[in-house]
C-alpha cells in the first residue's frame, strides 16, 4: 500500500484489492471504503485490481490506523487487501512448461474433455455417453475443487447482501451438476438417462479460460508502466570525490543524494536526474520523451534519470532523486491517469449495482415461465434458468473503461505525451479551439539579438553591458539574449543593483549609480517615456516581426537610450501542426504578449490569419486566463497550449489543458496545471494527443455499446431458450476477452505526423 500525505491536506491512499471479477465486484469494494470515516472519495480500477482512497483520517485516528480500517473494510467485502507491490510481482517460473496460472485451467480441460466428448460423437451419429459414474467422478472434482473460487467470491457477495459474477457462475453450474445428481439418483437400475454434468464442467473450465485469457490481455495494457519501471538502475557508480579514482564506489540507486556525482559509463541508463559535469556523449531518450534521436549532452546539460547513455562516458552531478525525479514523476502521471474514472464510466457503475440482482429476478421468472407456465419438465426450466445466470455476469462492463484508458494512456507515454487526467480523454473530443502561446510553444523560445539602435554618441557596447547587467539574473528568454549577445570576459560585465523585475513588462535596476528601465515600449509608454522620436525605427522593427524593448535612463525625466529587437524562429514542425489541425476541424488562435506587429509577423510565418481573429496580441501573463475564459464564454470549448510559469493560469482555465517541455526543461508549474504533458517541445504532439484523446474514447464507447450490447440480447436469447448452458458460458468468457482485445488495438497506434519527422 501506498499513501501520500502532506500535513493539513487530504491523504491519497494506494491500495491492492485482489479478488475482483466484475462490475458489481467495482461497486461493492467502492461503498465498503466509502463507509469508512473520514474517506472523501474512492475510485476502483476492476483492470489494475487497485483502489485509490482520498480523504482525511479522524483526528482519533492515526495514518496508519485509519488505512488498517481500510484493509479491514475491503477484506470484509470478501476481497483480499494487498500492497502496491504485491499487484505488480513478478509471476513464478513455468511448472513442466505451463504457466502456473494456467495449471487449474488444463486440469479442467483434461477432466471435461470427456465429458464434451459425447457431444462430439452425437454430431457424427455415434453415440459415446459415459456411465453416470464417470460423469459423477469427472465433473465433480472441477465443480467444487477448480470452482471453489466461485463459491468463495460468491459467499462474500450473499453475506455483504450483494452480487457479483462468481455468485451467477456458483448458482448457475451448482444447478446443473445438482439436477443431475438427483436426476441420477431418482433413476432406475439401467434406465438410460440424460445428465448434464458436461454442462456444468464445460462453463466452469470456459470461464476459468476466459479469466485466463483476461488476465493475460490485462497484463498487456500495464506494459507502459512495467516498461517505465525498468528504465530505473538498481546501481550507481558514485565518485566519493566527486572525481575518478582508481576505485569507484557501486552504490544502490536509492542511497544517491543531491549533488553526488556518479559514473555513467557508455551503454548504461542514467540513474538519477542531474547535470553533465564532464565528458560528452549522446543520450537516447525515447522512452521517456518519445524522442528518436539520441541527444547529444556536454558540460553544463541536463540529463534524466533512465536515459541511455551513448558511447561516452559522462560525469553526472545528481540534482533529484526518488519521488522528485523526471522518470517517477512521469511514472505517478500515468498510474494516476489508469486509476481514475472518466465521467462515463458513472453510468456503468450505477447499472452494475442493480443488474446481479435484477438477473437473479430473470432467472427465476425464466424458470417459472418455463416449468409452470410452459409446462415443460423441471430439467429444460433449470437449464433455461442456468442460462441466464450464466451469460449474464457483468465482466466486460467492469472492463470497457479501464482497459481502454491503460491502453491509450500507456501508448500515449510511449510516444512522450502524459495524460494526467481520464477526465481530459472526455473533454478532448469536444474542443472547438485550439490556443496556442507563441515563445517557447510554437517558436524556439530562444530569441535572438537582431537590431540594436542607439542614440547619437552612445556607444553600443556600453549599452550591451548596461542591459546584460540588468538582466544577468534573470531567466526570461529576452534576458537570455541579451546576455548571450554580450560575448566579453568576466573582466568587462558591470554590476547591477536593486534590480526589479516587473511581470510582462521588463526590469529596472541602478547600474554604476545610474536608474536604468528596460522593457517593452508599451511599458515605456504607460510610464510617459517619449518614444515619438523613435516611432519610425519601432514601427520598421515591428513589421519586420521583431520583438522590440527600450532601454531607458533618468533620474528625473525618462528617456529611451536605445531600441533593442529581438526575433525567434517558428519550430521546425510548427506550421505543418496547425496545418494538420485546421484540416481537422479546429478553429486556431495564437496568444503573444508581443506587440501586433511582431504577433502578426510570426503567425504569418506559421501560417495563421490574422484577418479571421487567429492572433491575440498584446496580451499580459497576467490576462492570457482572461483571454481563454472569453474564447469559453462564447460557447468555445478550448483547449490551451503552453509551457512557461506566465501560462499556468491559462492552463488552468481551459477546458484541456496541454503543457509543453521544452529542451530548456519546461516548466513543472505548467505540467502541473495541465491536463497533458508533452514530453518533448514539438508542435505535432498537439495534434496527436488530441487523436489519441479520441482514439481512446472510441475504443470505450465501443467497449460498453458491445457490453451492453451482449447484455441485453443475451439474455433474453437465454430465457426464451435459444442458448444452451455452455454455449451462454462460452459466450460470457469471449465477452471479456474481445473487450480487452478491443482496447489493445490502440497499442498499435502511432502519432499522426510521425513520418514526417
Amino acid at each position: 500500500m501506498e499513501t501520500v500525505a502532506e500535513p493539513n491536506a487530504v491523504v491519497s491512499v494506494d491500495l491492492g484489492v485482489s479478488g475482483m471479477t466484475c462490475a458489481s465486484c467495482v461497486g461493492r469494494v467502492e461503498r465498503a471504503l466509502q463507509r469508512v470515516p473520514g474517506v472523501q472519495s474512492v475510485s476502483v480500477n476492476l483492470a489494475t485490481e487497485s483502489a485509490r482512497v482520498l480523504g482525511q483520517p479522524p483526528t482519533d485516528d492515526a495514518p496508519a490506523a485509519w488505512q488498517a480500517r481500510l484493509q479491514r473494510a475491503v477484506r470484509d467485502a470478501g476481497y483480499e487487501p494487498r500492497a502496491m507491490e504485491a499487484v505488480e510481482t513478478p509471476s513464478l517460473p513455468p511448472l513442466f512448461g505451463v504457466p502456473r496460472d494456467f495449471w487449474p485451467v488444463l486440469w479442467g480441460i483434461l477432466l471435461t474433455l470427456p465429458l464434451a466428448g459425447p457431444m462430439v460423437g452425437d454430431l457424427f451419429g455415434q453415440h459415446w455417453m459415459l456411465p453416470a459414474l464417470w460423469q459423477f467422478v469427472l465433473a465433480t472434482p472441477v465443480q467444487f475443487i477448480l470452482g471453489a473460487r466461485f463459491y468463495r467470491a460468491g459467499w462474500h457477495a450473499i453475506k455483504a447482501r450483494s452480487g457479483n459474477m462468481e455468485l451467477l457462475v456458483a448458482m448457475g453450474t451448482s444447478a446443473a451438476w445438482g439436477l443431475s445428481t438427483w436426476l441420477w439418483w431418482r433413476a432406475e437400475p439401467g434406465e438410460m438417462v440424460h445428465l448434464y454434468y458436461e454442462a456444468s464442467a464445460m462453463i466452469i473450465t470456459l470461464v476459468l479460460l476466459g479469466k485466463w485469457l483476461e488476465a493475460r490481455a490485462k497484463r498487456q495494457t500495464t506494459e507502459a508502466i512495467r516498461a517505465l519501471q525498468a528504465l530505473r538502475p538498481e546501481v550507481a557508480h558514485l565518485l566519493p570525490d566527486g572525481r575518478l579514482r582508481d576505485t569507484v564506489q557501486d552504490v544502490p540507486v536509492s542511497e544517491l543524494l543531491p549533488d553526488d556525482v556518479v559514473l555513467v559509463k557508455a551503454g548504461e541508463r542514467l540513474p538519477a536526474d542531474g547535470r553533465v559535469v564532464q565528458g560528452q556523449s549522446a543520450v537516447d531518450e525515447s522512452m521517456l520523451t518519445g524522442e528518436p534521436m539520441p541527444v547529444a549532452k556536454a558540460p553544463g546539460d541536463t540529463v534524466t534519470g533512465g536515459s541511455l547513455n551513448g558511447d561516452g562516458v559522462l560525469h553526472v552531478q545528481v540534482v533529484a532523486v526518488g519521488t522528485q525525479s523526471v522518470l517517477s514523476r512521469i511514472i505517478a502521471l500515468v498510474q494516476d491517469a489508469q486509476a481514475a474514472k472518466p465521467p462515463v464510466q458513472r453510468l456503468v457503475d450505477r447499472v452494475a449495482a442493480v443488474f446481479v440482482p435484477l438477473v437473479l429476478l430473470v432467472a427465476i421468472a425464466t424458470f417459472v415461465a418455463w416449468w409452470a407456465w410452459q409446462g415443460v419438465a423441471l430439467e429444460e426450466a433449470v437449464l433455461h434458468a442456468v442460462a441466464v445466470l450464466v451469460i449474464a455476469c457483468p465482466c466486460a462492463l467492469g472492463l470497457a473503461t479501464p482497459t481502454a484508458i491503460m491502453a491509450g494512456t500507456g501508448v500515449a507515454a510511449r510516444h512522450g505525451i502524459l495524460i494526467k487526467d481520464a477526465a481530459v480523454l472526455e473533454q478532448a473530443q469536444r474542443v472547438d479551439v485550439v490556443a496556442f502561446d507563441k515563445t517557447g510553444t510554437l517558436t524556439e523560445g530562444r530569441p535572438r539579438l537582431v537590431s540594436l539602435m542607439v542614440e547619437p554618441g552612445v556607444d553600443e557596447r556600453q549599452v550591451l553591458q548596461v542591459a546584460a547587467a540588468l538582466q544577468r539574473q534573470s531567466e526570461h528568454p529576452l534576458a537570455r539574449a541579451v546576455v548571450e549577445a554580450l560575448d566579453a570576459p568576466p573582466e568587462a560585465w558591470l554590476t547591477a543593483e536593486s534590480v526589479q523585475a516587473v511581470p510582462g513588462h521588463g526590469t529596472q535596476g541602478q547600474v554604476q549609480g545610474t536608474r536604468m528601465w528596460l522593457g517593452s515600449v508599451r511599458w515605456m509608454t504607460d510610464m510617459g517615456v517619449d518614444l515619438a522620436p523613435l516611432s519610425t525605427q519601432v514601427q520598421a522593427l515591428q513589421a519586420q516581426g521583431q520583438t522590440v524593448s527600450v532601454l531607458a535612463t533618468g533620474d528625473g525625466p525618462v528617456h529611451a537610450l536605445a531600441l533593442m529587437g529581438f526575433a525567434d524562429e517558428p519550430k521546425p514542425h510548427a506550421q505543418q501542426a496547425l496545418t494538420d489541425l485546421r484540416a481537422q476541424g479546429y478553429r486556431l488562435c495564437m496568444i503573444s504578449g508581443d506587440n501586433r506587429g511582431a504577433a502578426e509577423a510570426m503567425a504569418r510565418r506559421l501560417g495563421l490569419r490574422p484577418e479571421d481573429d487567429e492572433v491575440l496580441a498584446d496580451v499580459l501573463p497576467a490576462d492570457k486566463a482572461a483571454r481563454v475564459m472569453a474564447l469559453k464564454a462564447s460557447g468555445q470549448r478550448v483547449t490551451m497550449v503552453g509551457d512557461g510559469v506566465n501560462d499556468a493560469p491559462a492552463l488552468a482555465a481551459a477546458d484541456v489543458s496541454i503543457a509543453m517541455s521544452h529542451a530548456q526543461g519546461g516548466s513543472d508549474v505548467a505540467m502541473h496545471a495541465a491536463g497533458i504533458t508533452l514530453m518533448r517541445g514539438d508542435p505535432l504532439l498537439v495534434g496527436a494527443a488530441l487523436d489519441i484523446a479520441r482514439r481512446t474514447m472510441s475504443k470505450i464507447r465501443q467497449n460498453l455499446f458491445w457490453a451492453f450490447v451482449y447484455n441485453t440480447a443475451g439474455i433474453p436469447l437465454a430465457a426464451l431458450g435459444y442458448l444452451s448452458p455452455v454455449v451462454a458460458g462460452a459466450a460470457m468468457a469471449l465477452s471479456s476477452v474481445s473487450v480487452v482485445t478491443n482496447a489493445l488495438w490502440l497499442k498499435r497506434w502511432q502519432p499522426p505526423g510521425q513520418s514526417r519527422r
